[in-house]
């Protein structure tokens, strides 16, 4: 009878050692690909570059986090030291992924960090840059290659899957200031920073099944613009991910921006501020990471939609002969195009496929939004689903500034004039943000995700 006993625990253990590890808990599998361009290329995020990159302060990366639950639901985060996905690419690039790992829109994140240190894509705010046709060749390559990577590293990140835990927590750092509130010239004069401001540092971190770190993800909202010199860099984020790294050897670290668009790192304009930046950045993570960490349950759900935005009525042909008269540069570049288009019939765009996404890991939510999301949408998802909430923007299209209710009444920059910076024909209507909410809302309650209010 004991041996019988004996032969029946075995066989138990057995069988409870040689369960799937997706029936029992988490699998995550990460990769890693240098995504520097290899020849001189023109500079994506400022129009006042007179010239191609000319080197590079450290390498832009591609990252990816690919995530299996307990039932063998997938899906995959991408992270990239870029200023940017457009439509056209972030479109190839999943259709691709749906192709070859059987991955819908809801089950993909591409995210970009916003530096103004990474190259120019096809398709992404081309009156801005004076580009002839060799440049334009170089970047039609360059994009082409990149999707190529992306795509080529989701798979290895699947390849890697393995049996983990993931934790999750927010710390804070605050370097961001609110850039429309509080004039950079005066900065040293003012003795209070005026808001709105959100300085959460998310952070999920992976562990393997010995317990061993793997991944740290992260993710910050300010727009990575310390450096605006001619050589490729990260900026703040990409010296943020190398500490990180340096700091755990083997580790991959890597970064998602937030709601960023009215934020900025104040001071600037030099590599050891864009390197404190990072400095900063990387302890507010390592202090999350040394302290007690939510440990998320492994179920994953995911929901995606695309909404129409609503543009305003589109300039008339005497409006955009008059900006041409009276200005150089983008602003004339841009309605020299409009007029044109305009005489060829070609009619304006007047509503806009705005992407939204929801995960839910475990008891972690992640709201993602497309385009240069302002920080009050991230403060009003806060007040809505909770303050763990991990909000990002720049987020599988980045179109142009998504302002808030405040922001398109007051104009400005954020509000107005970076639609033409973004090739759009027109400010947004007025509707636009209260449509925001009622989607996000929408695809919460497609989730089963909880709101406070």
């Amino acid at each position: 009878m004991r041996n019988v006993l004996r032969f029946v625990w075995l066989a138990w253990l057995g069988a409870l050692i040689n369960v799937p590890a997706s029936a029992t808990g988490w699998k995550a599998g990460t990769a890693s690909v240098v995504i520097t361009p290899k020849e001189p290329q023109w500079q994506a995020g400022y129009a006042s570059r007179t010239h191609a990159a000319d080197g590079k302060i450290h390498d832009l990366w591609a990252k990816a986090l690919a995530l299996e639950d307990e039932t063998g639901k997938r899906a995959v985060l991408v992270t990239t030291d870029m200023l940017g996905f457009p439509k056209a690419m972030s479109d190839r690039i999943r259709e691709r992924l749906n192709s070859q790992f059987g991955l819908s829109k809801a089950q993909i994140i591409l995210n970009s960090s916003h530096t103004h240190s990474g190259p120019v894509l096809d398709n992404a705010l081309q009156d801005i840059y004076p580009l002839d046709a060799t440049e334009q060749a170089k970047i039609n390559r360059y994009s082409r290659w990149l999707e190529a990577q992306i795509v080529t590293l989701v798979g290895q990140a699947f390849q890697k899957l393995e049996p983990v835990a993931l934790f999750s927590q927010n710390g804070v750092t605050r370097f961001q200031i609110n850039r429309r509130n509080n004039k950079e010239g005066a900065l040293l004069e003012q003795t209070e920073l005026k808001g709105p401001n959100d300085y959460a540092v998310p952070v999920i971190k992976v562990v393997d099944a010995r317990g061993k770190l793997k991944t740290i993800v992260f993710g910050y909202a300010c727009h990575p613009t310390v450096l605006d010199l001619y050589q490729w860099s990260g900026d703040y984020a990409g010296f943020a991910q190398l500490e990180l790294e340096k700091a755990h050897p083997g580790v991959t670290a890597l970064f998602f921006q937030g709601a960023a668009g009215d934020q900025n790192p104040l001071p600037r304009r030099t590599i050891p501020l864009a390197r404190q930046y990072g400095r900063e950045l990387a302890a507010a993570v390592d202090r999350v990471l040394d302290e007690p960490m939510r440990n998320l349950s492994a179920q994953l759900r995911t929901a995606y939609s695309e909404i129409d935005l609503p543009l305003s009525a589109p300039p008339s042909e005497a409006e955009l002969t008059k900006t041409i008269q009276e200005n150089d540069g983008y602003l004339k570049r841009w309605a020299t195009r409009m007029l044109a288009e305009t005489k060829q019939g070609k009619p304006f765009v007047r509503s806009y496929p705005y992407p939204m996404q929801i995960w839910q890991l475990g008891n972690q939510s992640i709201l993602s939004f497309g385009g240069e999301l302002v920080i009050q949408y991230a403060l009003d998802c806060k007040k809505r689903f909770g303050q763990d909430s991990f909000v990002m923007g720049y987020s599988n299209d980045v179109m142009g500034y998504i302002p808030s209710t405040t922001i398109l009444q007051e104009g400005g920059y954020e509000g107005a004039s970076s639609q033409m910076v973004y090739g759009l024909p027109s400010i947004w209507a007025p509707n636009v943000p209260n449509l925001i909410d009622q989607e996000i809302n929408r695809l919460a309650n497609q989730i089963g995700m909880q709101k406070l209010k």
